[in-house]
This record gives C-alpha cells, sequence and structure tokens, in this order.
C-alpha cells in the first residue's frame, strides 16, 4: 500500500487557492442574494395578494422540490435552448442564491410571524405606515430570531459551492480536480480541499457565534 506523500500539493498551492477564491466569490455573492430575496419573498407570501404570492410559492414549490445539482444544470445549459446564455459565474450565483433563498424565506417567514403582533399595533400608533413598520420594527426583531437558522442555510450553502464545478467554475474542488488529473493523486488533494472546507466552517460558525451573541447581549 503506497503512502500519501502530502509533498505532491505543495507546486499547486497557488491553483487551490485561485479555487478557495473563487469559493469564497461564489458563497459571499450566494449569500447576500439569497438573504435579500429570502426576506423578499417571505414578504410578498405573507402580505401580498394571492396572485402576486403565487409566483414564490411556484418557486419554492420547484427548488425546494429538486436537487441543486439539476437546478444548475438547466439554468446554464438548459436555458441555453430558449436564448439565454448566461455565463457560468453568473448561472452558479443565480442558481445558489435562488435555492437558498426559498429556504432562507421559510426562515424568515416563520421568525415574522414569531413576533409579536401588537409591536405592528404599536409601530401603527406612532405614525408608521405598514411598509415603515415592516422595515423598521417587524424584519429587525424577526432577523434577530432567525440567526441560527439562518446561520446553518449559510454552512449548508459554503458546502454546497462545490456544486458549481459541475458548470466549469474553477473554485476549489475543480481546481482539486486539475491537479489530480496531472498528478494521480486523488486522496492528497481531496483530503487537503476537506480540510480546507474544515477551517472554512470553523471560521464561519465562529462568526455566526459572535453575531449572536451580540445580538443577545443588545437586547
Amino acid at each position: 500500500m503506497q503512502n500519501l506523500d502530502f509533498s505532491v500539493v505543495t507546486p499547486y498551492f497557488g491553483l487551490l487557492t485561485t479555487g478557495l477564491w473563487w469559493t469564497i466569490v461564489m458563497f459571499l455573492s450566494s449569500s447576500v442574494v439569497s438573504l435579500a430575496l429570502g426576506i423578499a419573498f417571505a414578504l410578498i407570501v405573507l402580505y401580498a395578494p394571492q396572485i402576486a404570492a403565487f409566483p414564490i410559492r411556484f418557486l419554492t414549490w420547484l427548488f425546494m422540490g429538486t436537487p441543486l445539482l439539476l437546478q444548475l444544470y438547466l439554468i446554464y445549459y438548459g436555458l441555453v435552448q430558449i436564448g439565454i446564455d448566461i455565463p457560468a459565474v453568473g448561472a452558479g450565483i443565480i442558481g445558489l442564491s435562488l435555492h437558498f433563498a426559498v429556504y432562507n424565506a421559510d426562515v424568515f417567514r416563520a421568525g415574522i410571524l414569531s413576533v409579536d403582533p401588537g409591536q405592528m399595533e404599536g409601530a401603527r400608533s406612532i405614525g408608521l405606515n405598514r411598509g415603515q413598520a415592516q422595515r423598521y420594527i417587524i424584519v429587525p426583531q424577526a432577523l434577530r430570531k432567525t440567526i441560527a437558522p439562518i446561520g446553518n442555510n449559510l454552512i449548508v450553502l459554503l458546502k454546497d459551492t462545490s456544486l458549481v464545478s459541475i458548470i466549469g467554475i474553477a473554485e476549489l474542488v475543480y481546481s482539486a480536480q486539475l491537479a489530480i488529473s496531472e498528478t494521480y493523486t486523488p486522496f492528497e488533494f481531496y483530503l487537503t480541499v476537506a480540510g480546507i472546507y474544515y477551517m472554512a466552517n470553523l471560521v464561519l460558525e465562529a462568526g455566526l457565534q459572535f453575531l449572536e451573541n451580540k445580538v443577545e447581549m443588545s437586547r
């Protein structure tokens, strides 16, 4: 049995660093978009007329009921057939963002419903309209309640950025595969990538815990 030799990874450190950079870009971009869309979707489902909420409900059913991998294939390869050609990075961000937006929306919806209805009545009594009350009173309180479950979604999103490798984005896993194709040493590179993901998750979890503690102290 051949021993593992991690020295083979050293010459490809630059390649893996570039892959990590693209992983971070995909994660940060998709996180911001999915959080913003999640809040918007939750508000539409809760407060918009049924005819306006129906497309969001359909989108939720579609993206919760199908695998992310299939969604990425459809966005990148499928839309080309109807004349919509989206670059790989754009397709990756759209796919990740929409997939996690519907899950975030479900969390935000539950968070908004958990806010005491008296908060809305109090906001209206001091002269705020419904939109202002949502923006300044209800949504901020709901966000505080949803930090933990949203944090879990972000951790899953970080790991699922690896799936964009199937549409040719040179993130961490794709970069490792390029190195493996030249060195024929899959264990060393896959274990290295696993270690990088683990460290990234630890940093993300620490950041989320810090944020949660700050929110608890501010109450």
